[in-house]
């Protein structure tokens, strides 16, 4: 089995996912872990502090997969859209930083700290990889709306139905 550290952030992501920062407790974490309430306080005081970690985890998860991509293809908005693609048809099939970002407002301050620089993070990536701040944006914007627009309706085929014109305008290469 995973490491317990590991396990607890697996189980928070998941919930944070379908439910946001309101849809999880230690309680529940520590119950799809199969460990006490303890266990989840030891490794995170609290709430804020896994939730913080959760983000920090996906964000650093993102970089990489967004430079993979771009390995393989240097067009930042395909390797984006394929990438984002990648979440909404895993099992999860949204971001959690787009669920919180939804919500940012009514966050604890590190948590929203750690959404913003998610969003920095992307938009920052975005600009050194070529596209300006308007465009950067506006490609962030599109493939976040398709995962939460995908995951509204159960339909992951939604993510590409919304950004396929971002794809099949650009020339390859």
């Amino acid at each position: 089995m995973k490491d317990v550290k590991t396990a607890i952030m697996d189980a928070a992501e998941r919930r944070m996912q379908a439910g946001g920062f309101g849809g999880f407790s230690f309680r529940e974490i520590a119950s799809d872990v199969g460990v006490k309430s303890s266990s989840v306080h030891y490794h995170f005081p609290t709430k804020e502090d896994l939730a913080a970690a959760v983000v920090r985890r996906w964000a650093e998860y993102t970089s990489k997969a967004i430079d993979k991509e771009l390995e393989k293809n240097p067009d930042p908005v395909r390797a984006w859209t394929r990438a984002f693609r990648g979440t909404a048809m895993s099992k999860g099939r949204v971001c959690p930083c787009t669920v919180l970002g939804a919500s940012s407002r009514d966050l604890p301050r590190e948590v929203a700290r750690e959404v913003k620089g998610f969003f920095k993070m992307c938009l920052d990536k975005l600009v050194a990889e070529g596209l300006s701040p308007g465009n950067a944006a506006k490609l962030l914007s599109t493939i976040t709306g398709a995962l939460v627009v995908a995951n509204a309706l159960g339909d992951a085929l939604a993510y590409d139905r919304a950004t396929s014109d971002l794809v099949h305008q650009r020339k390859p290469g």
